[in-house]
């Protein structure tokens, strides 16, 4: 079964539909960006959730005792990481923890075995210039088809209802990232597109029952 998370949550009707619709995670982004979050927003954006619906909360080279402050928060039960954390970060965190890597050509996944002890999955997004994630285009994914990871990966970078389901033909990854590709506008979400892209992941999922 390929999970689902939605990412770059901002508004509490956001929420209330991808849990609805069978979202199995929900992201929340800590870092500067145009969907930045506060602590106390993902506290009052998370109040109430079912169970077994996972928080996931996006750094990128938290400083200043931003990590420590998430990790006591106690709001997310998986931390993500976009940035150029030392593996020794991630092993010390008491939580689960996602390592991304930016991809735009093979080379780029040389990096992952430093995390391969430490980090619980790995997520691949696109790389662009500077950007840590959010720009709404997807990678070459032939990059990832013939190699195997000592962890579990989640794919991510511009993915939406009409390239979900080559994506999971193509590359079965244990789940799916969605973001920009659902939005109206950064932070804003489309519950049409989300419906959409959802379904698609969980009829791929039922074809591959038969």
């Amino acid at each position: 079964m390929t999970r689902v998370k939605v990412c770059g949550l901002t508004r509490e009707s956001d929420v209330r539909a991808a849990v609805a619709l069978g979202a199995d995670a929900l992201g929340f982004i800590l870092a500067p960006s145009r969907r930045q979050v506060t602590l106390e927003q993902v506290a009052t954006l998370t109040r109430g959730l079912p169970p077994f619906v996972s928080v996931v909360g996006v750094m990128v080279d938290p400083a200043g005792g931003k990590l420590q402050e998430a990790v006591r928060s106690r709001l997310f039960d998986c931390l993500q990481f976009h940035g150029n954390e030392q593996p020794f970060i991630l092993a010390r965190l008491p939580l689960k923890t996602i390592k991304a890597f930016g991809i735009s050509r093979r080379e780029d996944l040389d990096g992952t075995e430093a995390y391969a002890e430490v980090a619980d999955f790995f997520l691949f997004d696109t790389k662009t210039g500077g950007s840590s994630g959010g720009t709404g285009r997807t990678f070459d994914w032939s990059v990832l088809a013939e190699t195997r990871f000592s962890r579990p990966f989640i794919l991510a970078g511009g993915l939406g209802p009409e390239n979900i389901r080559e994506a999971l033909g193509r590359l079965r990854p244990s789940a799916v990232d969605l973001n920009s590709r659902l939005e109206s506008s950064p932070g804003i979400k489309d519950h049409g597109l989300m419906a959409r892209a959802i379904l698609a992941v969980k009829n791929d999922d039922m074809r591959g029952e038969f």
